[in-house]
């Protein structure tokens, strides 16, 4: 039988999101909004210092305080006191040092949000303040107090380098020989935020059998499970996690945050504990981007070949190591960028301090080391006097380029075509009246300073897990009756938060099966693992073992004989498989040398910027960003370009404004008056060129798109600002006081 004909928003359409109407009437239900019966409020106590001792604590005004039902410590943990994405090292609750600015000491629970904040007032801390560790190049060379000196997991202490990432490619020495010209720079990434707008939050309820229910906002319910059984000493099955609704998560809800506290306190008080971070909380309870120092040299021959590329990048990632071991790893594999490059010598830094904790955001470490190479390149474009669109080009990357960790891309690498794309595309014209000008009615000068500026970037990363991570993800898919008409339910762990998994899942059943009514059912912890919803992994992973429930369903029903699939359903009743699908081996990387096949794709994505700057006003307006991207297979032509569209915006804030100031270890603007982030009125035209290059090893041929707009958005905005000046620029954000000065002309 032909299960496709007829079919619907499958794969390839532009099908609305289920819940986007909801989402924009404010109908949604988001974690936040979660209530039971008889429920409390959970809140946490935090450490107002970036590193100190706690020399004594006392609840008692707390406790004594009408509403309140308990106060919890790192006493009341009755398993495991760490915890961690990759390394048990952050404690549940601190016990006798803080090593950042908000980490928790204690939890209240109290029968009103406004009694629990109360009740935090009361506690008194006495705290020995210590001299906090800010500087992370001084944890490179191993100065200043170690931020963990002691042994966690079984392991030795160390010191403050949580790792070092060595690649060596090609002869060196020869390169340098080669070189004819040589340009280096050194460029500094702010840390940024993720900025969802939904703040932590999610409800426990503890259960009969002594387990826990939890609902929460999260990006990968297993590994939440994972490290909230060790924590709360209970096995799998008692502790059942369901996905809530997300508010964004950007890869700032892959480290726990209420999950292990919120139950702690369900199970003390053996009620429902609901929690949810105010906005200022959030921005202490959650990772942000590594802020980075790097240096860069790029050696050519006088034509525009370029020889080797030498980098050092430091990332600074706080007083925990949560994903900093791999996203060091990440930005220093394609720290050479998307080109030819024969010689390389990277050495990447991901470091302890006692500033906030970073991890995982949107591009995981490619986007920092992704501006550093391409503001260095156009430093060698300016050099070598070639146009600097025309400089990429010629050095591009392309279908069995060897990269730096010595594995040949082995898929479609159309690095030259998207930079040709964008070449090829009319300039904006100038813009007219005074809403045109940068800062528009704010432009006191009415543009008497105003330069026009062209930057060109593009970037590259591997899409998935990579370094020998046993990647897969299960899927199972129900074919049932409805008054006589076949209808399908899929089930998986996959996490949407917002990028659309739920969507496709339906696109793909409708598409394999021919079933028109598909339901999605809450994911959770009743299947098994979907990975998480990250690396732009989950359409490929998800969406490989949505299809593959779908094919042994389709074989099941060859088998069943003649019939429409209405016919069989009513004699042999509901049909059910489950599916786990695994990509193709990887392998880690050789510490000494870093080489290894690493990863299993690659996604390419370039930008064209237009800028116009106020010189005298140090006021910039993105009059474009243009993208074109390689997307494999469009399975949702709508929302790919949403999310290309959101990418660059992230890009363009991390470019302009989106900065956490921190001074000895204390975030200076934990709030959206502080903390900007690009409005309607920042964003420009964003026109998009998709590219669909099926991928051979992928579902559908698709690829990941979600991470890599965030890479080249930023540094062809950079590059542009640099063309407009003549400015050195070597740090993002750039604040209007960068323009004002005359250094690096």
């Amino acid at each position: 039988m032909n299960t496709t004909t007829g079919v619907r928003h499958g794969v390839g359409e532009s099908v609305l999101r289920p819940d986007g109407r909801l989402k924009v009437k404010g109908d949604f239900a988001y974690s936040s909004d979660l209530h039971a019966d008889h429920m409390v409020w959970g809140a946490t106590l935090r450490s107002p210092h970036p590193s100190a001792r706690i020399v004594r604590f006392d609840a008692s005004r707390a406790l004594a305080l009408p509403g309140v039902v308990a106060v919890l410590t790192h006493e009341d943990v009755p398993g495991h006191p760490l915890y961690g994405m990759k390394v048990a090292d952050q404690p549940v609750l601190a016990r006798d040092v803080v090593r950042y600015q908000g980490e928790p000491v204690a939890l209240v629970a109290a029968d009103h949000p406004e009694t629990a904040r109360r009740a935090l007032r009361l506690i008194e801390v006495e705290y020995e303040i210590r001299t906090p560790l800010t500087d992370p190049e001084q944890a490179v060379r191993g100065e200043g107090p170690r931020v963990h000196a002691r042994r966690i997991d079984g392991r030795d202490e160390w010191g403050n380098v949580v790792r070092h990432v060595r690649i060596r490619h090609g002869d060196m020495a020869e390169a340098e020989r080669l070189a004819e010209v040589v340009v280096s720079g050194a460029y500094d990434v702010g840390m940024q935020d993720q900025a969802f707008l939904g703040p932590e939050s999610g409800l426990a309820i503890p259960a009969e059998d002594g387990g826990v229910d939890v609902y929460v906002s999260t990006q990968w319910l297993y590994d939440d499970q994972h490290q909230m059984c060790s924590a709360l000493g209970l096995p799998p099955e008692k502790v059942r996690l369901t996905m809530s609704g997300v508010g964004g998560a950007f890869g700032g809800r892959e480290d726990v945050s209420v999950q292990i506290h919120s139950a702690l306190l369900a199970l003390h008080t053996g009620r429902p504990v609901k929690m949810s971070y105010h906005r200022e909380e959030s921005f202490f309870g959650h990772v942000h981007r590594h802020p980075a120092k790097m240096w860069f040299e790029h050696g050519a021959t006088r034509d525009g070949k370029i020889v080797y590329v030498k980098a050092r990048l430091v990332f600074d990632g706080g007083a925990y190591t949560s994903t900093s071991q791999v996203v060091i790893a990440n930005g220093s594999y394609f720290a050479a960028g998307a080109y030819d490059v024969p010689h390389v010598e990277i050495d990447g830094y991901s470091v302890y301090t006692n500033n906030p904790p970073c991890g995982a955001m949107r591009g995981f470490g490619a986007v920092q080391s992704c501006y550093g190479v391409e503001s260095n390149l156009d430093k060698l474009a300016r050099e070598l006097g070639i146009e600097p669109v025309e400089l990429r080009i010629r050095n591009a990357m392309t279908t069995g380029t060897m990269l730096p960790t010595g594995q040949a891309v082995d898929g479609p690498a159309p690095a030259a075509e998207l930079l040709e794309r964008l070449r090829r595309r009319p300039l904006p014209p100038p813009g007219e009246g005074v809403f045109s000008l940068p800062g528009g009615l704010n432009n006191t000068t009415r543009g008497e300073g105003i330069k026009r500026g062209v930057g060109y970037a593009i970037g590259v990363k591997a899409i998935g897990f990579s370094g020998g991570v046993d990647d897969r993800s299960v899927a199972r898919v129900r074919l049932s009756l409805a008054d006589g008409e076949p209808v399908a339910q899929v089930h998986t762990s996959a996490a949407e938060c917002g990028q659309g998994i739920v969507t496709i899942q339906a696109q793909i059943v409708r598409t394999e099966l021919g079933v028109q009514q598909v339901t999605v059912l809450p994911a959770d912890t009743r299947v098994g693992d979907a990975g998480s919803s990250s690396a732009s992994r989950i359409s490929w992973m998800s969406g490989g073992a949505v299809q593959g429930a779908c094919k042994a369903l389709r074989a099941r029903i060859a088998e069943l004989g003649e019939g429409t699939l209405a016919e069989l359903l009513a004699v042999h009743g509901p049909l059910e498989e489950e599916y786990e699908y695994s990509h193709r081996r990887t392998y880690p990387v050789d510490p000494e040398r870093g080489q290894g096949k690493a990863h299993i794709a690659f996604a390419f994505a370039a930008h064209r910027a237009v800028v116009e700057v106020d010189t005298d006003l140090g006021l910039v307006k993105v009059v474009e960003l243009a993208t074109a991207q390689d997307v494999g297979r469009a399975m949702n032509p709508l929302a790919v370009e949403g999310q290309i569209e959101g990418g660059s915006a992230q890009g363009l804030g991390l470019a302009l404004m989106e900065e956490l100031h921190v001074k000895d270890g204390k975030v200076r603007n934990p709030s959206f008056t502080d903390y900007l982030i690009p409005t309607i009125a920042d964003m420009p035209s964003v026109p998009i060129d998709l590219l669909e290059l099926p991928h051979p090893d992928s579902p559908y041929g698709l690829n990941g798109v979600g991470e890599p707009p965030t890479l080249s958005s930023t540094p062809a905005i950079a590059n542009a600002l640099r063309d407009a000046t003549g400015l050195a620029l070597g740090r993002v954000p750039v604040r209007p006081d960068d323009f004002t000065h005359t250094e690096g002309r």
